[in-house]
Order: C-alpha cells, then structure tokens, then sequence
C-alpha cells in the first residue's frame, strides 16, 4: 500500500497529524509546567513574606517583579489558607557554642527559638543569616550548616530572589530563596519549599488525556485521510489508465475531466493533448497514403513503359523516343516530389538552413515573372505590377523566397481562364494596435510589414475548401490531373518557408482585390515579412 500514491497520501497524513498532535503535546505539558511552576513560586514568595514578617519583626521581603499568574489565586489560598507560623523558645544557648559570624548576625536570636508550620501540605523552612548559615530549619535536619554553595541562596545572598528544583528522596520540590532586609542590609535569607506531586499528577492526567485524545484521533484521522487520498487518487489513476490505452493506440478510450482544481486542469490538458495526438496521427496516416499514391502513379506509368518497351516497341523508333520522353517526365516528377517532401520535411524539424539577407522583394518579383513571361503567353495570360514607391526591403532567403513566388504565380496561372490578368502588387504597411492603418482585416500582428499579393481572377476557392488550402496533398478540385493540378504540396511548402523566416502567408477567396474582374470571385493569395 505504501508504495500506491493513496497509501503515500494516507501515511503522510497521519504523519503530519501525528507530529503535529506530538508537538502540541509537548508544548502543552511544558507551558503546563512552566505555568504551575510559576504559580507555586509566586505563592511561595508570599508566604516566604508572610513567616519573615511573623519571624523578623521589621523585616521586608523583595515583593514579585514578574506578573501574577492567574493561577496564583488559587495557589494562594491553598498555600496561606493553610499555613500557620508557631513559634517557641528553646533552651537559651551559650555564646560560647555560637561561631564567630553567628554572633554579629542580626538574626543569632533565632538560634533560641523553633518554629513548627501547621499546613495541610507539606512545606519545608529554612531561615538563614546574611552568611548562608542556617538558623532555623523546620525539618531539623540543616541547622547550623553552612549552605552558600547552595545556587538559589547564594543568588539570594546578593540580594535577588532566586527559585530551583531539587530532588529529596525521591520526589521533586521546589525552592524559593527569598532574601530579607533590615534597615537597608540583608539580614538573611528564607529558604521555603515545597514538594511537586500535585503539578505532577496534574501533568500525568493531562498527559494522559493528550494520549487518549490522541488514540481516537488517529483512526479518524487515518478515515478520513483514506477519503481524501481516494479523491485525490481517483483522477490519477483514470489518467493513468488513458496513458495506457493511448500507448496501445486507443484514441477513444473515455476520459471525462472534472473539477477545477490541478487534477481537472491536468485532465483537461491530457485530453487536449490525446485530441492532437489524433488528429496527428489521422495526418500521419493520411500523408503516407497520399505519398504512396503520389509515388505510386509515376511507378506505375515507368514500370507499363519499360515493359512495354521491352515487348518489342523498342524496335520502332519513334515509338521507343515518345515512351522515354514520358519515362523522363514520370521521373522528373518523382523527383520534385521528393525534393518537396524534403523541404518540409526540413521545415517540421527546423532544418532548412536559410541564408538570410536583405532583399527587394519587388527587385524578385519582376525578375521571377519576366521568367515565367513564356508560361504566361502560352497560357493566353498577362501579367501586371503594381508597387509602392517606398523599397521593399526585407530580410529573408532569396532562394526559398523566389520558390514561394514561383508557387503562388504557378497556381495563379493553372486557376485563370485564358485572356485573364495576373496582378503581382507591392505595399509597406503598418499595423496598429488596433488594426491597419491603410488595409482591413490583414491577419498579421502589430508592427512594419512588407506584402506581396498575386491576385488571379479564377473561380475561387469554395468556403469549406479554404480552411484545409494550406494543408499537406490537399487539392480544392480533385477531378483536376496531377499534371494540370500539382502534387498538392505546394501551399504547404510556401507556409513552411515564409513561417521560417518570421513572416505571414494567407488566401482571400473570393478576393477583396480591385483587381478581379467582375463577376469572376478570384483569389488573392498574400505574404508578409518584416522590414530590412
């Protein structure tokens, strides 16, 4: 289990809750403590008050510095309600028997009496003079020893009150050490303690309360961390199985995101991701049909003229140069189709090594359609210019460059019915935040460009075509031949080159331009690039 994620979830749960219920616990008894402990110090300082003033009269006792704990009421009357002072006289004693020091203390008359403390709870005194000797001691266990290497009397002795914890047999008390003063000198010190065992018993109870509080805490808590790690659990694992059905190829295995939280965002991007995945694949599976039936026609036509050739019309010479003439133009075609291939090939993988340079874009124009000047007249077609003043320069590759005008002008000649003109237009345009100055609808971000437009006057392109005219083997009129109409290959070649050189390639059909003849729906199709 704990190598499941809800067992992970489960076991850190309780070990946050647990450590956390550890240490609540340990603050608790040791605030607890320190709480009675300052309590009882307080009440012991004021009855340390109380016997100096029964024992000493005229005496004064440093009074509490620090902030009554409200707990020391009730101390208090615990401690004074049931504490009372007898003091007797006892047999007098010979100067001769008192040390040196005992004698020039203020305090030697103690020596002569003993005090009994009548108190419900157990209490010891100890009364000291101004050199640590003890005067009086309510156990009669310390009289007459010298007690400085005492800490908490010797803190006293220099006049500041002081409290400890000692062990006697076997128990735990604490002492105050209480200093007293006579006409501004210390006289000496009370020593008064008093055992534990109550703050004790109450910190065993509370200490066993916490543990109960906490064995019925931990089945619950592990219950609910059980519901929630299997929340939490339940959209991973139904990712977990899509990931595996995806990887086995199954595209439509269920999966219905929920929530907004991480997970459900994380459902909803594995879903986007498997919807492009598809539609992927559907293009992978697409494009190795149509190449195989591109490559598959020129095969065809070869290997029927090769063994038709071979049958004997060799022989016969006109014949025989006719079928290498079409075996030539099969293999031509395969060849630019393969080199097509190639360059987007290059271009998916971003591998096209462009040679960038500034330019003129009009300079390209003019020089490519002169060329083509031929194909146009045999087609029965003019070609027109129309260009800016302003150069149009940009940055790109002229090699890549003159194959997209060479693309664009070959579809715009095998779309014009004869007679018809080819407009090749020229702008420097500038594009606004909120649109283009001198143009509507330009689908280019803000900033400089330069646009080539060529505009036939075909029949256009149909609405449900236009949206797939960029795609890869996609033809707009099927029932065209591969001769008259191309491989298909051509617009996504153009994309592919002016995306690599940061520019922007689109189609308007029917065409918005001036240009078209009326009542004829034309074609534009434009580029744009960025200034030089």
């Amino acid at each position: 289990m704990s190598r499941s994620l809800r067992g992970k979830l489960i076991i850190s749960h309780l070990a946050v809750i647990f450590g956390a219920m550890a240490m609540v616990t340990f603050l608790l008894l040791t605030l607890g403590r320190g709480y009675f402990l300052t309590a009882l110090e307080q009440s012991l300082v004021t009855q340390a008050h109380f016997i100096a003033k029964a024992l000493i009269p005229g005496a004064t006792v440093a009074t509490l510095s620090e902030p009554v704990s409200p707990a020391y009421n009730t101390v208090q009357q615990q401690r004074i309600g049931n504490l009372q002072v007898q003091v007797e006289s006892k047999e007098p004693t010979s100067d001769l028997t008192l040390t040196p020091g005992l004698r020039e203390s203020n305090l030697a008359y103690l020596n002569e009496v003993s005090v009994e403390l009548n108190t419900e709870l157990e209490t010891r005194l100890l009364v000291l003079d101004n050199q640590g000797i003890v005067l009086i001691d309510s156990a009669s266990l310390d009289e007459g020893k010298d007690l400085k290497g005492n800490s908490a009397i010797l803190g006293a002795l220099s006049g500041e009150q002081k409290s400890r914890t000692e062990v006697v047999s076997g128990e735990e008390w604490l002492f105050v050490a209480v200093p007293v003063w006579m006409d501004d000198q210390m006289a000496g010190v009370i020593y008064l303690g008093q055992p534990l065992r109550d703050v004790t018993a109450v910190l065993a109870d509370l200490r066993l309360q916490l543990l109960l509080v906490l064995v019925i805490s931990l089945p619950l808590s592990a219950l609910i961390g059980l519901i929630l790690a299997r929340n939490i659990a339940r959209p991973i694992r139904t990712l977990t199985t899509a990931a595996r059905k995806l990887r086995d190829g199954d595209f439509d295995h269920p999966l219905e995101p929920s929530g907004q939280d991480e997970l459900g965002q994380l459902s909803r991007t594995f879903a986007s991701m498997r919807d492009q995945l598809l539609a992927i694949e559907r293009m992978r599976t697409q494009f190795v049909s149509d190449v195989s039936h591109e490559l598959r026609t020129p095969l065809t036509a070869i290997k029927g003229l090769a063994e038709t050739l071979r049958d004997g019309a060799v022989d016969d010479p006109s014949v025989r140069d006719r079928f290498l003439a079409s075996v030539e133009d099969e293999t031509d075609r395969l060849i630019r189709l393969v080199n097509d291939l190639l360059i987007l090939s290059r271009a998916d993988s971003q591998a096209l090594n462009l040679r960038k340079e500034k330019l003129d874009l009009e300079v390209l124009a003019r020089a490519i359609t002169q060329r083509l000047a031929p194909q146009a007249e045999s087609l029965d077609l003019a070609i027109h210019y129309s260009f800016d003043e302003e150069p149009l320069n940009a940055h790109g590759d002229p090699d890549r460059m003159e194959q997209v005008f060479l693309i664009l002008l070959d579809n715009a000649f095998k779309h014009s019915p004869s007679k018809e003109t080819v407009w090749v237009e020229g702008s420097r345009i500038k594009i606004e935040e909120s649109g283009p100055s001198d143009q509507p609808s330009l689908p280019l971000p803000s900033g400089e460009w330069v646009v080539i437009q060529v505009t036939d006057s075909g029949a256009g392109i149909p609405p449900k075509d236009l949206s797939h005219i960029f795609d890869r083997f996609y033809r707009a009129d099927p029932s065209r031949s591969r001769d008259r109409g191309g491989s298909g290959l051509g617009l996504s070649i153009a994309k592919a080159l002016i995306e690599a050189q940061g520019g922007r390639i689109w189609i308007e059909s029917p065409s918005r331009s001036p240009r078209v003849r009326k009542g004829t729906p034309g074609t534009t199709a434009s580029f744009a690039l960025p200034p030089s």
